[in-house]
């Protein structure tokens, strides 16, 4: 397994909902490079367009004067996205378990919940403004 880092590209935008296709068209690009199987683009995708929503709104609290950027990374057999806001985090190690029965009815709260179970690891750093999930290849 190589332990060559590589460094695919990055984007940054507006914390503007709108700006939701340029995710798409980043992982898209991605996997492309990558030749990422089908089955794992979709999960790829749905995972970090989660992260990328959660920094617009709950992160920069949809301000579009702050930005989100997004960092893609190949080490060690992964690919790796680094999804970072200008908010001031979160508790992630404190959340509701959005299958408890009391959760069940409630709109928000399965974004991180998604970004675990369809990525290999999510890691928070910088007080959780930002979101490491990576992808085994």
């Amino acid at each position: 397994m190589s332990t060559d880092l590589k460094e695919f590209s990055g984007i940054s935008f507006t914390s503007d909902i709108a700006n939701l296709p340029q995710v798409e068209v980043l992982v898209e690009n991605v996997c492309k490079e990558y030749n990422i199987h089908p089955d794992n683009y979709g999960n790829i995708l749905i995972a970090v367009t989660e992260a990328v929503n959660n920094a617009i709104k709950h992160g920069n609290g949809l301000d579009t004067t702050k930005s989100v950027n997004i960092k893609v990374l190949f080490k060690d057999g992964f690919l790796e996205f680094h999804i970072s806001d200008e908010g001031h985090g979160f508790d992630f190690n404190n959340l509701p378990d959005p299958t408890a029965p009391e959760n069940l009815e409630k709109e928000n709260g399965r974004g991180i919940f998604l970004m675990k179970a369809l990525s290999d690891e999510v890691k928070f750093h910088n007080n959780g403004s930002c979101a490491a999930l990576k992808f085994k290849l």
